[in-house]
């Protein structure tokens, strides 16, 4: 795969009554992500303090085509459609790389 990388935030809002069953199924999805899809570079998700409904998720893919391929997995169409009913509010933010890096 060639292309610049493509970053984004996500910000989502969930319904503070469904917030334990979201939280299992975005990680199932964010695990197959990381363990089906090599275009897939990083998936972060964290809950803000005081307000465990409001997601933001971090997502690092190796390319445009990967994140359009992303899109069409069996896995995150499963999330996308179980979750569409606790999700109150989502923005997509596409973002400019500053300083990213892990330990293996």
């Amino acid at each position: 795969m060639s292309g610049k990388p493509v970053v984004r935030m996500a910000e989502l809002e969930i319904n503070p009554g469904t917030i334990e069953t979201y939280r299992a199924l975005l990680t199932e999805e964010i695990e197959a992500s990381i363990a089906l899809e090599d275009g897939v570079l990083s998936l972060n998700a964290v809950s803000i303090r005081d307000h465990p409904n409001k997601i933001r998720i971090l997502e690092v893919y190796a390319n445009r085509e990967a994140y359009e391929a992303h899109l069409q997995t069996p896995h995150f169409l499963k999330y996308k459609i179980e979750t569409a009913g606790m999700v109150t509010a989502l923005t997509l933010i596409d973002v400019d790389p500053i300083a990213m890096r892990s330990k293996p």
